[in-house]
């Protein structure tokens, strides 16, 4: 029994050694370049990655730009955990190594959030050291201007250019890049509208972009506005003219309406009128139809006879 067990143990040690140097063999030149490159990475930490699902090379690879940059020295436990979150290891990486060569403050934990969050942070950094312009309003969106009306009622329509850059510590939960637009053309709309002349805005767009800018519209966004430029502007219609012109044909119209209304109860009283003459029409035949059938009753009865000589005494009486 004593030499089964014995057996046993010398068979499993060397099944486990076996392992181990298949594991060592398998990954003994990504530790050798991560010991050249002064990574930090032991050949158990990488092989204990592989155990848990944890890509090697892209842990091994992100450890030596963290040894050949000036970043902060970040663990290795933090890339895996990262890597087990879902991350992108190298993107975080190289986000924090461009964020250090532009001298801009961002830590492994800010960059991490950012990646997690589903944003790019290469992309953000990179926005960050070189702002980009987006246009206003967007021509996606099917609009290629952006009307208001100065207070004497001309309507000026204007495209804007507005260069931004990330503002990586808002870049998580900020507001994105429709919402700047959105924000950016209320304020031109508005910024017109408070204008006496259209005269005024074409003499100096700048004062739109200024008014603009005052309002910090940029606040709670993921972008730092750097600068609104008025790239066109022209004259539209006279919205005031117009809008009286309007409001004069609906009048005529109500008018109209009610001149119609007058000669349809002037048409109607006349028919009622026509109605009770016919009305009083029948009922002057219906009482000469009735005299002959009062004489003829007359006659019978011999009262039109006794009333003739009545009549004929009186005469002679009168001679």
């Amino acid at each position: 029994m004593e030499d089964i067990l014995l057996y046993g143990g010398i068979a499993m040690a060397a099944l486990i050694v076996l392992i181990l140097v298949f594991l060592f063999a398998r990954f003994f030149k990504l530790w050798l370049q991560a010991q050249f490159s002064r990574a930090g990475v032991g050949i158990f930490e990488i092989i204990l990655m592989s155990l848990q699902k944890v890509d090697p090379h892209a842990i091994v690879d992100s450890r030596i730009m963290i040894s050949q940059s000036a970043i902060q020295n970040i663990p290795t436990k933090l890339l895996v955990a990262h890597y087990l979150a879902g991350g992108n290891v190298d993107r975080v990486v190289r986000a924090l190594i461009a964020a250090q060569r532009a001298r801009i403050e961002l830590d492994w934990d800010t960059a991490a959030a950012i990646d997690l969050a589903g944003r790019d942070i290469v992309e953000a950094v990179h926005t960050s050291v070189d702002p980009k312009v987006i246009d206003c309003p967007n021509p996606r969106f099917g609009r290629n201007t952006l009307d208001g009306v100065a207070k004497n009622g001309i309507q000026l329509k204007a495209r804007a250019r507005v260069t931004v850059r990330t503002n990586l510590s808002q870049l998580v939960g900020g507001a994105t890049e429709d919402t700047v637009i959105a924000r950016v053309g209320e304020g031109i709309v508005s910024a017109i509208g408070s204008s006496k002349t259209h005269n005024d805005v074409l003499a100096n767009p700048t004062v739109i972009a200024k008014a603009v800018l005052a309002k910090g519209l940029d606040s709670q966004t993921a972008y730092e506005i750097v600068s609104i430029d008025i790239a066109d502007i022209d004259v539209g219609d006279n919205v005031d003219a117009r809008l009286q012109a309007d409001q004069a044909e609906a009048q005529k119209r109500i008018a109209r309406a009610k001149a119609e209304e007058r000669r349809a109860m002037a048409v109607a009283d006349e028919q009622a009128m026509k109605a009770l003459t016919q009305e009083n029409r029948a009922k002057v035949v219906l009482a000469e139809a009735e005299i002959p059938l009062a004489m003829a009753e007359a006659y019978r009865e011999g009262s039109l006879h006794a009333m003739r000589q009545e009549d004929t005494k009186d005469n002679s009486e009168k001679i």
